[in-house]
C-alpha cells in the first residue's frame, strides 16, 4: 500500500496545484459575443487574473453577474462623474481621451441613473463595441466591485494574437 500512495502522491500533488491555482490565482476565460470588438473576438480565450483588485480606468475586466461572466472596459470609477458628449468621455468635467473605437452616444449619470457620481465601490464599464454592448450605459447598472472576478490582460487564442491585450 505504502508504494502505491509513493506512485500517486506526485499526481495527486499536480491535481491539487492547478486546481487551487485555477480556483484562487488565474483561470481561462472564452470572450462571447462582440460587445469587445474591435478590441476582442467572439470566441478569444483569455487569461483571468484572480488576484488582480486594483482595478483602474480603461482596464478590461471580467464580472460575474448571476452565471454569466461578461467582460467590459472599466470606464468610470467610484465617485466619479461620467458624460459622453459628442463621442467624448468626460470625467468629472475634464476631457479624458478614451480607447472607443465606435460612437458612443451622448449620456450623463443623471439622465442614465438619476445621480452625478458613481457610488462607492461601484465601476461604470462599457464594451468597445458601443454600438452592441449590454453595459452600464444600456441598463447594466454600475457594478459592485464584489461582482468583479478580477482584469484581463493576457489572450492565449486565437495562436496568432497570443499575447498582452492593448
Amino acid at each position: 500500500m505504502k508504494e502505491i500512495i509513493k506512485k500517486i502522491y506526485p499526481y495527486i500533488l499536480i491535481v491539487v496545484i492547478v486546481v487551487l491555482f485555477r480556483t484562487f490565482i488565474a483561470t481561462p476565460v472564452r470572450v462571447d459575443g462582440d460587445s469587445m470588438y474591435d478590441t476582442l473576438h467572439d470566441g478569444d480565450i483569455l487569461i483571468l487574473n484572480k488576484l488582480d483588485k486594483s482595478i483602474e480606468r480603461f482596464d478590461i475586466v471580467v464580472i460575474k453577474l448571476n452565471n454569466a461572466r461578461l467582460i467590459k472596459r472599466v470606464i468610470g470609477l467610484p465617485g466619479e462623474n461620467i458624460e459622453y458628449k459628442d463621442n467624448q468621455l468626460y470625467i468629472n468635467g475634464e476631457k479624458i481621451d478614451d480607447i472607443d473605437t465606435s460612437l458612443t452616444r451622448d449620456f450623463t449619470l443623471n439622465e442614465l441613473y438619476n445621480t452625478y457620481t458613481i457610488p462607492e465601490d461601484s465601476y461604470f464599464v462599457m464594451g468597445d463595441n458601443r454600438g452592441d454592448s449590454y453595459d452600464s450605459s444600456r441598463g447594466l447598472g454600475f457594478i459592485n466591485k464584489k461582482n468583479i472576478m478580477g482584469t484581463t490582460k493576457i489572450r492565449i487564442f486565437p495562436l496568432n494574437k497570443i499575447g498582452s491585450i492593448k
